[in-house]
């Protein structure tokens, strides 16, 4: 099978192996000659053409129809010459299937009329009396010819069923690399938001401290030193948790998705109203919508988290901040919008922030839009679809 299979031009050692298989037949015409009649044994010029019509089969594979044009004149006067009729019909037959099946249906039928033609002229001009029995012989020629073709079309079907094979590899392998970029990427967004918020506000509240304390070192408000500590000990300890629940998916190999904890959501929202609070922020907040599909709650909450971030960073002092969402037309609608102006120098260091947004926006199927106001600050709007949110990497989180 593996022989079938193997497309014949390709085949390694094809000229080896066709060597042996013109020695193996020519012994074989040999001894049907020596052990057939002896009347129709080949004299010195019949065995030269007996013998010589095998050596074309050593490049059969290469050129076969010129092959089958040396063997033809070779064993045309063989017949010719009233010699054992029985010994080359091996190598006829090879010569005629590697044609079939090297080469197209229509080379193979027209190639298999003119070897009939040839031959029954020839014979009706040298043999009158042995055309009928040419001809009830001629099956088998026809016979190998479609056994080429046969052969050939199964070695297309297999040809066929390997390519599909090695195409769905690839392309089981590239859905995993795109899984394995989707993934990186969604961490890095997680840790940016991560990060990018809590040290913001670790900043901002060290700074309240730091005032505080050089103030009026006189007069110490040591209660409001030590709020502000909790609040930097507490925005570390949420820090931590996010953390560890980011850092325990690139630990986990295999492991279902229920140990990597649950998705931050919507319910999250009044914690980080309250932390831009404490960070020195006006913040008005309207949401109008209770519950929403876990992957569309957790963008929304990290489009909220990022958005109050950059106004705590880059907004001026005493920055004031609407929140606003609501559901309308199948889709949560996020607006939160920086009424104030930017600090000198806020945008000297581009980052991840815009982008990360976009993506988490796209991630569920929606759309970000952010820019700034023509009477001033900064808004960032986001249509989120609820009743249709395809499958997402971090959905199953």
């Amino acid at each position: 099978m593996a022989a079938i299979n193997r497309d014949p031009l390709t085949a390694p050692h094809r000229t080896r192996n066709d060597a042996l298989l013109a020695v193996a037949w020519a012994a074989l015409a040999t001894a049907i000659a020596l052990l057939g009649d002896k009347a129709l044994r080949p004299d010195a010029l019949g065995w030269t053409l007996l013998l010589a019509a095998h050596v074309p089969l050593v490049w059969r594979r290469h050129r076969p129809v010129l092959v089958l044009l040396a063997v033809m004149v070779c064993i045309s006067p063989y017949h010719a010459l009233e010699n054992n009729h029985a010994a080359p019909i091996f190598a006829t037959m090879v010569v005629l299937y590697t044609v079939a099946a090297t080469g197209t249906v229509r080379r193979t039928l027209l190639t298999g009329a003119a070897v009939l033609g040839v031959t029954l002229l020839l014979n009706s001009l040298s043999n009158p009396d042995g055309t009928l029995e040419l001809l009830r012989i001629s099956g088998w020629v026809f016979a190998f010819l479609f056994c080429g073709i046969d052969v050939r079309y199964y070695r297309q079907y297999v040809a066929a069923i390997v390519e599909r094979a090695e195409r769905a590899e690839r392309t089981r392998e590239e859905e995993a690399r795109r899984r394995v970029a989707e993934e990186r990427l969604r961490i890095a967004r997680d840790l940016h938001d991560l990060l990018a918020h809590s040290i913001t506000l670790i900043g901002v509240q060290t700074s309240v401290a730091a005032h505080v304390l050089a103030a009026d070192p006189e007069r110490l408000d040591r209660e409001a030193v030590a709020k502000a500590l909790d609040d930097i000990a507490g925005t570390c300890r949420t820090a931590r948790g996010e953390l560890r629940t980011t850092l325990d998916v690139l630990r986990e190999q295999g492991v279902a998705g229920e140990a990597r904890g649950p998705l931050p959501g919507l319910d999250g929202l009044p914690d980080l109203v309250e932390a831009a609070r404490l960070a020195g922020a006006r913040v008005e907040s309207a949401v109008r919508v209770s519950q929403a599909p876990p992957a569309v709650g957790a963008a929304a909450y990290r489009i909220v988290q990022e958005a109050l971030t950059n106004v705590v960073r880059h907004a001026g002092p005493d920055p004031a901040v609407h929140i606003e969402l609501y559901e309308e037309q199948g889709a949560l609608r996020v607006s939160v919008t920086d009424e104030g102006g930017y600090a000198e120098g806020a945008e000297a260091a581009p980052g991840y922030g815009l982008v990360g947004m976009r993506e988490r926006a796209r991630s569920v199927g929606g759309t970000l839009d952010a820019g700034r106001r023509d009477e001033g600050g900064f808004q960032v709007t986001a249509v989120l679809p609820v009743r249709t949110v395809g499958t997402d990497g971090e959905g199953d989180r």
